[in-house]
């Protein structure tokens, strides 16, 4: 058993093999377009807006529809209602997710030049957590506008959670949100990341259990 683990060990320090470094350094080319694409959309419909209103959410800013008019108008609805603004000060995250994803194309390169097994796992792991993250503060974040109401807002509504995937009728309003593009891409690179880690994983799994003998 414990030569077991003493081989599983030192199987974390061996080098990664060209193909792994290869798709490393593919992966980060997603990553980095995910930054051209809108990372998740809000939209709403009503019989007073038959076009819609809708705002995307990249990972640096946030953009309304119609020329950026829209969110100007979802504000306005908002405000009646006593929620926040939607302000790129208000989206506070999009302060740091930028640097996340630099970080983890940065870790990712350093692990295609330089790295091993245990380098590799660090970076499954990091960008696991930026992802998971990122999605989570994005849920409290719509918690916070459903439920942080201004209690002198001049119409009176009810706390309520806005819908994160799919449809949800709010009064006389159609309420949609979707993630985009951009997330798929992350979403390529984490998940490229996780299979490689995996597969490196299960076969050091294999030859710690069957080790090499003399």
């Amino acid at each position: 058993m414990r030569r077991t683990a003493d081989s599983f060990w030192e199987f974390l320090d061996v080098p990664l093999r060209g193909p792994a470094r290869l798709l490393l350094v593919l992966l980060i080319v997603p990553l980095l377009a995910s930054f051209a694409f809108p990372l998740w959309r809000i939209s709403m419909k009503a019989p007073q807006y038959p076009d819609g209103l809708s705002m995307d959410i990249y990972s640096y800013q946030v953009v309304g529809g119609n020329d950026g008019h829209d969110i100007q108008e979802i504000n306005t609805l908002n405000h009646y209602i006593g929620m926040h603004t939607i302000t790129r000060e208000e989206l506070r995250d999009l302060d740091w997710i930028p640097f996340g994803l630099v970080a983890m194309a940065l870790l990712a390169l350093r692990a295609a030049l330089l790295g091993n097994v245990r380098t590799l796992i660090d970076l499954s792991m990091i960008a696991g957590y930026i992802s998971a993250v990122a999605f989570g503060r994005f849920v409290w974040m719509l918690w916070e506008f459903g439920h942080q109401l201004d209690p002198k807002a001049p119409v009176k509504v009810a706390p309520f959670m806005p819908v994160v995937f799919g449809e949800k009728q709010i009064a006389n309003f159609l309420t949609r949100s979707m993630p985009q593009f951009g997330s798929v891409l992350m979403g390529a690179f984490t998940a490229g990341v996780w299979a490689i880690t995996l597969w490196y994983l299960w076969r050091g799994r294999r030859e710690s259990a069957h080790p090499v003998t003399a």
